[in-house]
């Protein structure tokens, strides 16, 4: 078993709204590793960051994807670092998957980059912007397909999904 498609991106892409859309249209479940990391642990992600790190979260997160591969027939969405492993990147070597993309502009409407964050003493445009020039080119090298969101309905972006991936909705 596998899925039927892949989704991974960056925070605020879009992989849980176009992933729904994609499983709806294709027949198909929807799965995303961020919500059973969170059912499974019984707390949110940044809480599990701030009690015990990014490394013990990426655990986490690699056995959870681990898991989703497996079980998973339809629709998944990964968490935007999952593909930091490198275990990861090669579990999806043999899948088909969507990589949606945006710029920082669309990443600052979509995920308020943008609002006053007075706790943060680093430029959310530009720790943004670091964060995907390291993973920019990790989610290209495992894409079937890439798809720019920027300006685009989620609508719009599952059709050029459906069309990008070569898949026929149910």
């Amino acid at each position: 078993m596998s899925p039927v498609v892949v989704l991974v991106g960056p925070m605020g892409v879009g992989k849980s709204t176009v992933g729904r859309l994609l499983a709806e249209r294709l027949a198909v479940g929807y799965r995303d590793t961020d919500d059973d990391i969170v059912a499974e642990q019984g707390r949110a992600i940044a809480e599990i960051f701030v009690d015990e790190g990014e490394p013990a979260f990426r655990a986490i997160e690699k056995a959870a994807v681990r898991r989703a591969l497996a079980e998973h027939d339809g629709v998944l969405a990964l968490g935007g670092g999952a593909i930091l492993d490198e275990d990861t990147r090669a579990l999806l070597a043999g899948q088909r998957v969507l990589y949606l993309s945006m710029d920082v502009e669309e990443a600052v409407k979509r995920t308020g980059l943008n609002a006053a964050r007075p706790l943060l003493a680093v430029n959310p445009r530009k720790q943004w912007r670091e964060l995907m020039e390291a993973r920019r080119h990790l989610y290209e090298s495992i894409a079937t397909a890439v798809v720019a969101t920027d300006g685009r309905t989620p609508e719009e972006v599952t059709d050029i999904a459906l069309d990008a991936l070569e898949l026929k909705e149910a």
